[in-house]
């Protein structure tokens, strides 16, 4: 995972990190790899995914996370699976923490 980001422009690297350990810190029973050439938090099933893009940070829990936070991510440029959050923007932390701690709850913790 530190390759990952260490391999990105030192402009986002930060960024990075802290929404590397917002996922961790809130779903530390996941575990981290690289899955689809990104950060990817998996219980059984891949949970949550993170990318560098060229203008903004991709979050990636999928379609249904997306729809079951619909009104928390108004504002916020969304499709499908995907949340996009421009790299001059502040990371919201706690929306994250949230939506990473439903998607474990909703794919994983029955796994345990």
């Amino acid at each position: 995972m530190e390759e990952y980001i260490a391999a990105q422009d030192e402009a986002v690297q930060p960024m990075l990190r802290r929404i590397r350990d917002v996922i961790r810190d809130t779903i530390p029973l996941a575990e981290e790899c690289i899955s689809w050439s990104m950060p990817t938090y998996r219980k059984g099933v891949n949970l949550i995914h993170f990318a560098a893009s060229r203008h903004h940070l991709g979050v990636y829990p999928g379609e249904d996370a997306v729809a079951a936070f619909r009104e928390e991510l108004r504002g916020f440029d969304v499709s499908k699976g995907t949340i996009r959050i421009p790299w001059t923007e502040d990371l919201p932390a706690a929306l994250i923490a949230e939506i990473a701690r439903w998607c474990y709850h909703r794919h994983a913790a029955e796994k345990e």
